[in-house]
């Protein structure tokens, strides 16, 4: 004898959409470790910008190099960061979701300083090629 079969009762665990959190130290420790690797790569981009006006020759005067490449390479980061935000944030992981956030803030926040700054001092070097800290030898 065949009976009839119910149909499943509902199930609010499947389906579409965030229904579990990430393990809540998993979390913590993520947004923390990726916000020290962020934070040790913009630490290294812009070191290597203030190295770069460096020089040990009594006789020539140093100059830093443009920003713009270095600003180019702190936007990357700022991407990365976005990118674990997003990740973080589709897997329940709020606390590396806000981390993250901080961070892609502080990269635009430092991006659009600095292009600010550079534009500022190109111009100043454009107008007037032998002002402190242009090169004479080079046009921006």
């Amino acid at each position: 004898m065949d009976l009839p079969v119910a149909p499943p009762a509902f199930d609010a665990t499947t389906g579409p959409g965030p229904h579990r959190r990430a393990d809540r130290g998993a979390d913590v420790a993520a947004g923390c470790g990726l916000v020290f690797l962020e934070l040790a790569a913009l630490a290294v981009i812009f070191g290597l910008w203030a190295l770069s006006g460096w020089t040990f020759d009594p006789a020539e005067t140093a100059t830093t190099d443009p920003l713009w490449t270095y600003l180019a390479a702190a936007g990357g980061v700022g991407v990365l960061a976005l990118v674990a935000g997003l990740i973080a944030a589709r897997a329940g992981a709020f606390v590396t979701v806000a981390t993250q956030t901080v961070v892609a803030a502080l990269v635009c926040l430092v991006a659009f300083g600095g292009a600010a700054a550079q534009s500022h001092e190109d111009r100043v070097c454009r107008d007037m090629p032998s002002a402190s800290g242009c090169r004479g030898d080079e046009r921006p």
